[in-house]
């Protein structure tokens, strides 16, 4: 099969597994209720609810509508795919339809209760249906069909019906395996007549053997889902009401959040995966505990964890992954006694000393890039990262202008700066960045609940750090801080945005509340904490970049180009509105800025890359809304070639190569020389960077851009008042 039809495939066998287990596990040995949770679910809905009232930018008014939605939401994501609960389970739910305003004002949570209780009986029953229908063969000679339009399903009405849903979603998934069987004997066959050949009987038997596997471990692995799991659920059903941005995060949830805004953790630096019962070693981090040490190799299961001063070690087979995270890391300079089964089979116990890990990836990074005698910086943002905990932690805008000034010795003549999926982050980040690029004066204007206003400024009056050409890479999902910081560059003049036609479209701004401090002798242990949406930002231009997002200067399609993503597709999202501007003076040091777009958008409309990419897009949309799958072997079989024909004509893109030539920064390949890992992913990035045809077109905007000769009068630049 081609590349986009693997793709397309592949991503729909996995759609199928996780719907099966959507929720969670089907067994729930460990959930026996405590009274004490009921008693703190109470508290929680009566502080989340009195947090939000009083803190939130706009709060939702308690209605019998917002009850409605709230129940349409929770009841759907319960179970989404219709595999557990009946009709007769969602009629008895209806009965708290319109009460879910009033239960909250009661800081009661029965309709909770009712539905978290209802749940776990019908997944056992569940985990029965499965376990009997995965013993009898599939008959894909049947004329049969399924609409994966799961929504539009109604609920099934008897036990009977539901195991015929449950035997259908298994037949299909099991058809892609199967089919894939078939077609890989045909291949060996033509390449080889004397190779073995099973027969049909046998691919089956195989086909639902590799199935069986495949659930019963994400069955083992939704163990894991406890009751809080579910009541976050419930929660953030009611607090998306109030806009997407606005959750609730249970204490783990919370540590998790932190740690991906830093890009620091206090561990072992070891990525774990939970397999069946065992919780085994899947990567090792450049530059941690476990890298320093060589003592743990990936693929090594972790048996047993004890700490320095206990004498007994605690078995975490068996164990959620989440409780054996919170043994194994802990503070930094303290040790951990760690008992590891090896691939080989040999048990040996490791002492480590944990230490701050950074995960590389939440981090800038830059290369020196080449097309003919022009040398471009090109610099990748996953996210505006800021310490919350350290000020003198890592952040992006003082790593932002490290790159800059390590790609300046390089000798670039201009730099790309690549936002593409950046989801945003620290707002102090955003201002702190600006000012590499531009003079004094106001990033971002923002809007507080008693609608007063400020205007965040870049104070630092001194030279910029970059002055020359300089181009932002955008797409759907750039979002919030990555608005922030596209559109007072573009606002500014000083920057050419080239990417989708539009960005997210988050123009709001959250903060974290914790819980604990609205209870005083707390019984109940960590409560959490709310992240909720506390102000809205503005353009400096007065414009709001809610639900309208950046529009690009250069418009480039892409996969979603006719698939409606980002904010303005959310259910409850804040509106967009306008304030007045704020007061700036636009950049001047382009003589011919406005030809170098028009020229650009030429070019991409004239490019067959990106025409095809174009129409790849439109066929992508297409097949989104065809939700009606045979399941008949023969008409799947012509459907998938049928689809592969369709997709030959979009092959070439995977085959598409720039002219670039892309290298290390000095200094990195230095550090490359005692870590392979590093060198490894950056040559990987290098790589996909020759095959990405919107960076070719990022460049040709750089050489395009003509600066006016200006070089010491840095206020000149900034003369035409807005």
């Amino acid at each position: 099969m081609k590349i986009l039809m693997n793709f397309l495939k592949n991503n729909f066998i996995l759609a199928i597994l996780t719907l099966l287990v959507a929720t969670a596990s089907c067994s729930f040995t460990n959930n026996t209720i405590d009274p004490g949770d009921k008693e703190k679910e109470q508290l929680l809905v009566n502080l989340i609810s009195h947090v939000l009232k009083r803190n939130h930018f706009s709060p939702a008014d308690l209605t019998d509508q917002f009850s409605k939605e709230i129940f349409d939401n929770y009841i759907n994501d319960l179970d989404p795919a219709r595999r557990y609960f009946l009709e007769s389970d969602y009629k008895e739910f209806q009965a708290y339809e319109y009460l879910i305003d009033d239960q909250i004002r009661d800081s009661k949570v029965d309709l909770f209760n009712l539905t978290y209780e209802r749940l776990l009986k019908r997944q056992e029953e569940s985990e029965k249906i499965f376990a009997d229908l995965i013993e009898t063969p599939f008959d894909f000679t049947v004329d049969e069909r399924m609409d994966t339009d799961y929504e539009k399903a109604p609920y099934a009405k008897n036990k009977a019906e539901l195991k015929d849903r449950w035997r259908k979603l298994l037949k299909l998934t099991a058809l892609g395996t199967y089919y894939d069987k078939v077609e890989e004997q045909k291949e060996a066959l033509e390449e080889d007549p004397t190779s073995e050949q099973k027969s049909l009987v046998d691919l089956e038997k195989e086909t639902r053997a590799e199935i069986k596997k495949s659930m019963l471990e994400n069955f083992d692995n939704n163990d894991d889902v406890q009751r809080l799991d579910y009541f976050s659920l419930f929660v953030n059903s009611i607090t998306a009401h109030f806009d997407p941005h606005t959750n609730y995060f249970p204490p783990q949830n919370k540590d998790r959040f932190d740690t991906s805004m830093s890009g620091k953790l206090e561990g072992i630096g070891a990525r774990l995966q939970k397999k069946m019962d065992y919780i085994s070693v899947i990567e090792i981090i450049s530059g941690g505990p476990a890298w320093k040490s060589e003592l743990i190799e990936v693929g090594d299961k972790i048996l047993k964890v004890a700490q320095e001063k206990d004498t007994t070690a605690t078995s975490i087979v068996g164990m959620r992954i989440s409780d054996a995270v919170e043994l194994i890391k802990g503070p930094k300079g303290s040790k951990v006694i760690l008992t590891l089964k090896r691939v080989d089979g040999s048990i040996e116990d490791i002492t480590l000393i944990r230490d701050v890990v950074q995960i590389e990836e939440t981090f800038a990074k830059s290369v020196i890039g080449k097309d003919e005698g022009f040398r471009f910086g090109f610099i990748n943002l996953p996210k505006f990262y800021f310490d919350f905990d350290d000020p003198n932690g890592r952040a992006s805008g003082n790593d932002i202008a490290q790159e800059i000034k390590r790609l300046k010795t390089e000798g670039m003549d201009g730099l790309i700066l690549d936002l593409r999926n950046n989801g945003g982050g620290s707002l102090r980040e955003v201002v702190e960045m600006a000012g590499l690029f531009v003079d004094e004066g106001p990033v971002v204007q923002v809007a507080l609940k008693d609608k007063r206003t400020r205007t965040l400024r870049d104070s630092d009056s001194g030279e910029v750090l970059w002055e020359g050409p300089l181009v932002i890479m955008v797409n759907e999902f750039s979002a919030s801080a990555s608005e922030i910081l596209a559109a007072a560059l573009q606002d500014y003049e000083r920057a050419v945005i080239i990417g989708s036609k539009q960005t997210f479209g988050k123009g709001t701004v959250q903060n974290f509340e914790d819980l604990n401090q609205w209870v005083r002798n707390n019984e109940y242990g960590d409560l959490g904490a709310v992240k909720l949406t506390t102000q809205k930002f503005y353009r400096i231009n007065g414009g709001s970049t809610q639900l309208e997002g950046v529009k690009s200067d250069v418009v480039t399609p892409g996969r979603y180009s006719y698939i409606d993503v980002g904010e303005r597709d959310e259910e409850f999202p804040l509106p967009y509105d306008e304030i007045a501007k704020a007061d700036y003076n636009k950049f001047t040091g382009y003589s011919n800025l406005a030809e170098s777009i028009q020229k650009a958008q030429e070019r991409i409309n004239n490019n067959p890359t990106f025409k095809l990419i174009d129409d790849n897009a439109k066929w992508l949309s297409e097949q989104r809304d065809n939700n009606d799958i045979p399941l008949n072997f023969t008409e799947y079989s012509e459907r998938l070639d049928r689809l592969e024909k369709e997709t030959e004509q979009f092959d070439s893109l995977a085959d598409y190569k720039n002219n670039l030539e892309f290298d290390m920064l000095t200094y990195e390949k230095t550090l490359t020389l005692n870590d392979s890992a590093l060198k490894d992913k950056r040559e990987a990035w290098m790589k996909n960077l020759k095959k990405d045809v919107y960076v070719s077109e990022a460049v040709n905007v750089l050489k395009d851009l003509r600066m006016n000769n200006i070089k010491n009068d840095n206020k000149t630049k900034w003369s035409v008042k807005n």
